[in-house]
Parts: C-alpha cells; sequence; structure tokens
C-alpha cells in the first residue's frame, strides 16, 4: 500500500503555503532578515508543535510568518512545497495564501503575490506541475478589512482563480463576510470556505447558502446531520478533508476515530489533503499512509480519493480528463 500511494499521481486542494514553512526555512530567514523568533533551536519549535485546538496553532503559524519578507522568501516558502510535491508525486496543487498576514506587516500584496506566483510557474517548467492560487480572507478580521484586501486582489486576477476564507472558525462565522463574497461571485472568482472544521453545521450551511461557495474546506461536522449528508451527496460538494490537521488540532482524537471513510461509503465527494503540513507532521502521502494504517480504506477507496480531488479542481474537463487517465494508466 505505502509503494501504491507513493506513486499514485494525486492533486492537493487544500494547502495554505504559510503553513508549509519547515523550521530550517523559518532559522534562515529569521536570520538573513533579522527577525527575532522565540526559538533557541529547531528542536525548540518542533517541540511547541504540540497543539490543543486550532487557536493555539494559529498562534505559532502567525509567528512563524514574521519571517517572510521579500519576494524571494515567498519564492522560496512556496519552491520547498513544490519539492514536496515532486517526491508525494502531487501533479497539480490548488495553494492558498493569506495576504493580510502580510500586509497588516507592511509587506505589499505584490511581493507575496509575485514570489508565489513565479515559483509556481518554474514549478510547471521544470516539473510539469500545474497549479492554482486561491486568496483567503482571515475570518479574524473584519469584513472591511477583507473588502480592502478584495480591491488589492483585482490588481492580480489572472493570478487568483479563487477567494477563501479561514483562520479562527469559532464565533466568526461564514455570513460575516456575505459582502465580500458577493463581490468576489461578481469578479467570476472561484469561491471556497472553513467551515465545519471545529463550529458545528450551521457554518457549513452558511458558506453554502450565503457564500454560494464551490468547496467546503474541512466540514467534517457534516456528518452531525443527516439532511446535509444527503445534500452533500446529492450535490456532491467537494469537501478538502485534512486528516493529519484534524488529529494534530484534537477534532477527532485518535486516527481510528476519524470520519473520513464513513463520508465516503456514504457517497460523499471526499478528498485528502495536508492543510499546514510543516505543522501537522506530514505531507499529502503522510496523511494517506496514516488514514490506511488506521482504517479499514481499500485501494478502491484510496483511488476514489485521489479521483475526486482532480475531478473537484479548478481546471479545465480537458486537463482533469488527462489527469484522470494518468491514474487509470498507473493502476
Amino acid at each position: 500500500m505505502k509503494e501504491f500511494i507513493q506513486l499514485l499521481p494525486k492533486a492537493e486542494l487544500h494547502l495554505h503555503i504559510e503553513g508549509s514553512l519547515e523550521p530550517e526555512l523559518m532559522f534562515s530567514l529569521a536570520k538573513k532578515n533579522k527577525i527575532e523568533i522565540p526559538y533557541k533551536n529547531i528542536e525548540d519549535v518542533r517541540t511547541a508543535y504540540n497543539f490543543t485546538n486550532l487557536q493555539s496553532f494559529l498562534d505559532i503559524y502567525y509567528a512563524g510568518a514574521n519571517v517572510l519578507i521579500t519576494k524571494q522568501d515567498f519564492y522560496d516558502l512556496t519552491w520547498d512545497y513544490i519539492l514536496r510535491c515532486v517526491e508525494d508525486n502531487v501533479i497539480h496543487t490548488e495553494i492558498f495564501f493569506d495576504p493580510q498576514t502580510h500586509t497588516h506587516r507592511g509587506i505589499a500584496f505584490e511581493t507575496v503575490i509575485t514570489g508565489i506566483k513565479e515559483a509556481l510557474n518554474d514549478a510547471h517548467k521544470k516539473f510539469g506541475i500545474t497549479s492554482n492560487i486561491i486568496m483567503c480572507f482571515l475570518r479574524h478580521l473584519s469584513q472591511e478589512d477583507a473588502l480592502e484586501t478584495f480591491e488589492m486582489a483585482l490588481d492580480y486576477k489572472d493570478d487568483i482563480i479563487g477567494i477563501g476564507l479561514d483562520s479562527s472558525e469559532i464565533g466568526n462565522p461564514p455570513s460575516k463576510f456575505e459582502e465580500v463574497f458577493k463581490k468576489a461571485k461578481e469578479e467570476g472568482f472561484k469561491l471556497v470556505a472553513h467551515a465545519g472544521e471545529e463550529a458545528d453545521v450551521s457554518y457549513i450551511y452558511e458558506a453554502l447558502d450565503l457564500l454560494d461557495i464551490h468547496r467546503i474546506d474541512h466540514g467534517v461536522q457534516s456528518i452531525n446531520s443527516e439532511e446535509l449528508m444527503e445534500r452533500l451527496k446529492e450535490e456532491q460538494i467537494p469537501l478538502t478533508v485534512c486528516p493529519n490537521s484534524n488529529i494534530e488540532l484534537k477534532v477527532f482524537q485518535t486516527y481510528k476515530e476519524h470520519n473520513i471513510k464513513n463520508m465516503l461509503d456514504y457517497g460523499l465527494n471526499v478528498t485528502v489533503n495536508s492543510d499546514d503540513p510543516a505543522y501537522f507532521k506530514g505531507y499529502m502521502n503522510k496523511n494517506f499512509l496514516n488514514l490506511c494504517e488506521n482504517l479499514p480504506l481499500t485501494k478502491e477507496d484510496i483511488i476514489k480519493l485521489v479521483k475526486n480531488s482532480f475531478r473537484s479542481s479548478f481546471i479545465s474537463d480537458e486537463l482533469k480528463e488527462k489527469y484522470l487517465k494518468k491514474v487509470d494508466e498507473y493502476i
């Protein structure tokens, strides 16, 4: 199974590029940019990566992002992730970035998007990896702040395929951002939102009915509503599930409790992703392997999860067929 997973072509739909900042690069950039970080060495960082909930993770996540200053920093961050894609045979990726994390520190929007985009362009030239960029709003900030950020993004509309919503979920429902998502829809952006990770199913309903999203990021709480499960099955709305993240943030106490197999068996369009892999102990293949070691997943289940990702991606039907054929050829 390990070899089968390793060589299977994959797509990733839920990856925060700032969450792929490995401790080694964090220290290197902190030294280069003369940024103080609250860790003496790499082991201190790894020790700090013992989270109890989403907020305790986010506190460290935002502290780490402070070392990202120049266009080259964002290029290096993205390139390191691309090398992990090569290692795990991820041939298409759709990455999130959080501009407000950087613009609030005085880093220009252009610096962030240009560094990321140049690395993704080079990934396509060198490895043939295709990609899309999704800009996320930080939900703990105001909608007014999101609207200002959205105006900045319009200058880079050709580089950004979608708009998302992440950060502290509880207390910041999707309805808080209804106006900015309406504007994003009018501009033709694809729409996604984190919902139903820690918060209840009402957040998923709001994301679907008020924001009119195309994909739910996480969505594992949907299993608590039979009505919602039926709707998700009927409409085949993609759920970008992140198993390692769910375990590290105690959404589930153990891997054996994870509900991804139940949702898959129910007929939901679920996918596997790595979320913030530097913090959650593993990239794409590690998430698949952990699932296989703890849940009764078959090879057919793995294939379905992988094909769901390609079918749910924001690429042309022609490219989807090309990638699905690659999967079939490998099988």
